[in-house]
């Protein structure tokens, strides 16, 4: 044990992992926060009566969900630079990271869609009434009266899909992106044993997980009280 502590316990090894550990929540911070201004945006679209809105948002919606998460990283890290690079005839070599958020961010969206779509679905019709009783438009209702009652309910779903999120971000190791899971591959590459460092990076994940969910259980409780 004390040999086992003084090899891959060591306070650069537990650094970087902790660094690393930031970079997956910050990405899936970032993939959430961008995620749900796509799902406002595909929410709209799914409940709309317009045929084109309705139909790209289906299309966008069941596509994600339809397909591997693993094949979206990896269309957008191969795909896209080679169809730019067709297109414009120059190389296309945009950040790991910065395909890693957009990847999760459009398959955050697809999901998130569907949240607020159920969510804005869910509002009492006697609301919608009430609304249009008192003159106000389509935008000021959904903004004023609708949205707000929708993102409340909507909000411990979006914590479990920040944890998805935190979780799924280790995909992302695939690609390059030194996230918490490739931490741990890459100590385990210089020390020449992956299990104490992989038992480490699920120490720090179940930390992470267990903590959000927490959270989201005293936010359900203090909501629940509120009504």
């Amino acid at each position: 044990m004390e040999i086992l502590l003084e090899k891959y316990l060591t306070m650069d090894n537990i650094l970087f992992m902790l660094k690393a550990a930031g970079v997956s929540v910050g990405i899936a911070a970032l993939a959430l926060t961008l995620g749900l201004c796509l799902g406002i945006l595909g929410a709209a679209g799914r409940i709309s009566k317009n045929k084109l809105a309705h139909g790209l948002a289906t299309f966008y919606v069941e596509t994600i969900r339809g397909t591997p998460m693993m094949l979206q990283i990896l269309f957008f890290y191969l795909g896209v630079p080679s169809i730019v690079r067709s297109i414009t005839g120059t190389p296309f070599n945009p950040s790991v990271y910065l395909i890693g958020i957009v990847a999760l961010s459009i398959n955050s969206g697809a999901y998130t869609t569907e949240l607020i779509r159920s969510a804005i679905q869910a509002v009492d019709n006697g609301q919608w009434e009430a609304s249009r009783t008192l003159g106000l438009g389509y935008g000021q209702m959904m903004r004023f009266i609708i949205l707000p009652q929708a993102f409340k309910r909507i909000i411990p779903p979006l914590v479990s899909e920040f944890i998805t999120l935190i979780k799924d971000s280790s995909l992302l190791s695939t690609i390059g992106v030194v996230e918490l899971l490739q931490s741990a591959k890459t100590i385990g590459t210089y020390t020449y044993n992956y299990v104490p460092p992989l038992l480490m990076a699920s120490v720090v994940y179940l930390v992470l997980t267990l903590t959000i969910s927490r959270f989201s259980s005293k936010l359900e409780e203090r909501m629940a009280l509120s009504d």
